[in-house]
């Protein structure tokens, strides 16, 4: 399709454009003395309006010769031939209507085509066809360039989903894992608490199958889940395992990456609470400021433990998706300090738009 006739804006600009140029014509017949204003633009700007949409030619010219695929002598040979072409229609336009002029306004007015006025007109028509082409070039050229930037632009994107869920892939696994060996220990000791764990467990499942498709949720809806996950483990460890969760209000419509949250309780308790037989509070800060969104964990943990203990792998996964989603925006960092662990997160802000 014709990236100017079938877009209204450029046909617009495109017609203007050479009325303009009409316009230009015939200041010139007028300067040169050869007519009048009234009467050299009754002749310039209908032919100039004509030989416009015979210009577009030129369009399809360009596309059957590519600029990376033309030889210089086919360059020649086709944009010489068509541009002369092009001048001698310009000159027919010309001598066709200024006799149907002469007929409606008497040969007083009609312009003298002289010999002089004549060429003048071919070298016109070869100019502004040539002129035509060299733009359909570049036209061209700047829609492949663009083209090219969109395919690129969704090869990244299409390579940042995957990547996204690969990682997203490994978290259930990896707690339904953990999980079910919660469920083994306490099928011996406690059998009820066993079924009763199963039972949350289910629910908690069946919270993320319905968030399985939401690249991002709001940290309300993050955090619902993340009881659902706690309550799990609550019937673990009983009254070993405290909360301390405290969200600003203005942050609970903040948007996270689904699932940011629960490695970092599980992370808490795996290699924290776990090993301590008091246990302890795992206490998180979320807030808002200067449009960036913080959340901070601190849990205790045994001196002889470190944060690498197993495979790592929540922690991890979160450093590499906050780095596929956010680039170098998103800064995660962790550290033991004597016999406490600190977590931190600082991501952009994004608030979920309310529905209208």
């Amino acid at each position: 399709m014709h990236p100017v006739l079938s877009d209204f804006r450029r046909l617009l600009w495109y017609v203007v454009t050479w009325l303009l140029t009409g316009i230009l014509f015939a200041r010139f017949l007028v300067t040169a003395g050869m007519s009048d204003w009234s009467y050299s633009l009754l002749l310039t700007l209908p032919v100039i309006f004509v030989f416009s949409f015979f210009a577009t030619s030129a369009y399809y010219i360009c596309r059957a010769f590519p600029v990376n695929q033309r030889p210089f002598y086919i360059a020649i040979v086709i944009f010489g031939s068509s541009a002369l072409i092009s001048g001698a229609i310009l000159l027919g336009l010309c001598q066709g209507w200024n006799q149907v002029l002469a007929l409606f306004t008497g040969s007083t007015y009609a312009l003298q085509m002289t010999e002089y006025l004549n060429v003048l007109l071919l070298i016109l028509g070869f100019t502004l066809y040539l002129l035509s082409l060299l733009a359909y070039d570049v036209l061209i050229a700047f829609n492949t360039m663009r083209e090219a930037e969109r395919r690129a632009t969704n090869s990244k994107l299409a390579a940042r989903d995957a990547e996204l869920q690969v990682l997203r892939s490994q978290i259930d696994p990896h707690f339904l894992f953990n999980s079910l060996n919660s469920i083994s220990a306490l099928t011996v000791v406690d059998p009820s608490a066993a079924r009763e764990m199963t039972i949350a467990l289910a629910d908690f499942f069946r919270k993320t199958l319905t968030l399985a498709e939401q690249e991002k949720v709001t940290l309300r809806v993050e955090l619902e889940l993340c009881e659902h996950f706690l309550a799990v483990e609550k019937i673990r460890f009983g009254n070993k395992l405290q909360t301390d969760i405290q969200l600003a209000a203005n942050a609970a419509d903040a948007l996270v990456p689904g699932m940011l949250l629960q490695p970092l309780f599980e992370n808490a308790i795996k290699h924290g609470i776990r090993h301590l037989r008091s246990g302890g509070t795992i206490a998180m800060q979320i807030l808002q400021h200067h449009g960036w969104l913080h959340i901070r964990t601190e849990n205790p943990c045994a001196s002889n433990t470190t944060p690498t203990t197993g495979n790592g792998l929540g922690l991890l996964n979160i450093r590499e998706r906050l780095a596929t989603l956010y680039g170098d925006q998103a800064r995660i960092h962790w550290e033991k300090k004597e016999q406490q662990f600190i977590l931190e997160i600082a991501l952009p802000l994004e608030l979920k738009q309310d529905e209208i």
